[in-house]
């Protein structure tokens, strides 16, 4: 486990691997004056593509703050944020609403599933909004690895938590996003099917190519990473490479140690 107290982690992830995500100097506050919250405080970090990369921290650390600035759903007070080669703080609303609709994915904790609409419709919804040609070949991969043949006529009513999960992952995968972003995406499910959520979001990155970054507060869920991002203050504090949950544990444990103050 490589623990990193440093703020700047802008060199954590691998030199060689193209980068998906990153930010430099990236800050976001809440309110002015007195009253002001320093959400993100000078962030510097890479998501290598292909990877899956799970950001965690205390309550109030800023992860969530993280993620929604680096997804384009949050604007930054300052640094910039890039997506592949697209410095997206230098977009206008527009051009931010298509880079997010034509290159980004996103996952929540609550499934933003149609009630009305049947499995297949929900996958197929956001190329329907682009007024896209479904890929049928990808489509159907993305089908057969998330296990979701038999349950395409299906409305979210007549579906589990976890299928309904698997059916908002193959939606979020469907226009082949540069990016997924997912937020929490187990925190409504049991064990069991956030279990089999979190194998399918790692298959879909070593069978499928795709690029994850997922907010969690669940040592366990963040061991289906290839890395772990660990962030406090609002400043990024650690980074675990092939995390297990006794080494998230550590990290975390290692992060309360540095927040309490010294004795005296």
């Amino acid at each position: 486990m490589d623990i990193t107290t440093s703020p700047d982690l802008s060199s954590a992830s691998s030199p060689h691997a193209a980068t998906a995500s990153s930010a430099r100097g990236l800050t976001k506050v809440y309110g002015s004056g007195p009253a002001a919250v320093r959400a993100l405080d000078g962030v510097d970090v890479d998501f290598a593509a292909g990877a899956f990369t799970a950001i965690m921290g205390p309550s109030g650390s800023g992860k969530s703050t993280l993620m929604h600035v680096l997804a384009g759903l949050d604007q930054a007070s300052s640094g910039s944020v890039r997506l592949g080669g697209t410095d997206i703080t230098s977009l206008g609303d527009d051009a931010l609403t298509q880079l997010r609709r034509d290159r980004v994915g996103f996952v929540f904790q609550s499934f933003n599933l149609l009630p009305m609409f049947t499995a297949e419709q929900n996958v197929l919804l956001p190329l329907e909004l682009a007024g896209a040609k479904v890929d049928r070949e990808w489509f159907d991969t993305l089908v057969t690895t998330l296990g979701l043949r038999e349950r395409l006529t299906h409305r979210p009513s007549e579906l589990s938590g976890g299928q309904q999960q698997r059916v908002a992952i193959a939606r979020a995968l469907i226009a082949k996003p540069e990016v997924v972003f997912a937020d929490e995406p187990t925190g409504n499910l049991d064990s069991r099917s956030g279990a089999e959520v979190l194998s399918f979001l790692r298959r879909s990155v070593r069978e499928l190519g795709r690029t994850i970054i997922m907010v969690t507060h669940d040592p366990a869920a963040a061991a289906y990473a290839d890395r772990v991002v660990l962030i406090a203050d609002g400043r990024i504090a650690g980074d675990i490479a092939d995390p297990t949950p006794e080494s998230v544990l550590a990290g975390l444990d290692a992060l309360r140690t540095l927040e309490q103050p010294a004795a005296i």
